[in-house]
C-alpha cells in the first residue's frame, strides 16, 4: 500500500505525485512530531530562564521535569547550544537576546515598581531611552509597549501577571552585576 503525501511535503504542490511507502510516510510524521516537541521544550527553557536564575543543567532539566518535559542533560545540552543560551561571570544562564538587556538594566536601572498591568522603571539620568530600547527590542512577551522619558519608563503590560513576570525579570538583571 502506498500513500500519497503531497500535501505534507512543502514546495511539492505543482509537481508529480510522490508515492512513498509506508515507513517513509511514519519517518516524516514522526520527523514532524520530534520538532514539535523540541521547539515547545525550547519555549519553555526560554520562560525558565527568564523567570528564574538557573545556574547548572542539571537545574534546567529538573526545571523542565517539573513543567511537563522529561529530557537528559545532553537534551539540554544541544537545546542551549541551538538557542545562544550564554553563562554570566556569575554563573547565570541568560538568553543571547537578552544579553544587551541585561548589560543594560544593570548598569543603569536604579529601581523596578509595579502597579497593576505597568511597570515603572526608573533609570540613571539620561538612560530611560535606551533602557526602554533594550526593553522592546528583547521581544518580551509580556511587553505591549513602553514610554520613556530621561530617567523613567513605562513598561505597558496586558495582564498584572505579565506584569509581574516583568518586575521579576528585570529584578533578575539588576541583581546580576559584573
Amino acid at each position: 500500500m502506498h500513500y500519497d503525501v503531497n500535501d505534507r511535503l512543502p514546495g511539492r504542490h505543482d509537481r508529480q505525485p510522490v508515492y512513498v511507502g509506508r515507513s517513509e510516510a511514519l519517518s516524516y510524521r514522526r520527523r514532524t512530531r520530534v520538532v514539535k516537541r523540541r521547539n515547545n521544550r525550547q519555549d519553555a527553557i526560554r520562560q525558565i530562564v527568564r523567570d528564574k536564575s538557573i545556574k547548572t543543567q542539571r537545574t534546567l532539566v529538573d526545571e523542565l521535569e517539573a513543567a511537563g518535559f522529561p529530557c537528559t542533560q545532553a537534551t539540554i545540552s544541544r537545546d542551549i547550544a541551538d538557542m545562544g543560551l550564554r553563562k554570566l561571570p556569575e554563573g547565570v544562564y541568560v538568553l543571547a537576546e537578552d544579553l544587551h538587556l541585561q548589560r543594560m538594566v544593570s548598569e543603569l536601572v536604579v529601581s523596578v515598581v509595579r502597579a497593576n498591568n505597568i511597570v515603572v522603571v526608573r533609570s540613571q539620568a539620561g538612560a530611560a531611552q535606551g533602557v526602554a530600547a533594550a526593553i522592546d527590542a528583547a521581544g518580551l512577551p509580556d511587553v505591549a509597549g513602553s514610554i520613556a522619558g530621561d530617567d523613567t519608563i513605562m513598561v505597558i503590560c496586558i495582564t498584572e501577571e505579565e506584569a509581574i513576570s516583568l518586575e521579576q525579570l528585570i529584578n533578575k538583571l539588576r541583581n546580576v552585576r559584573k
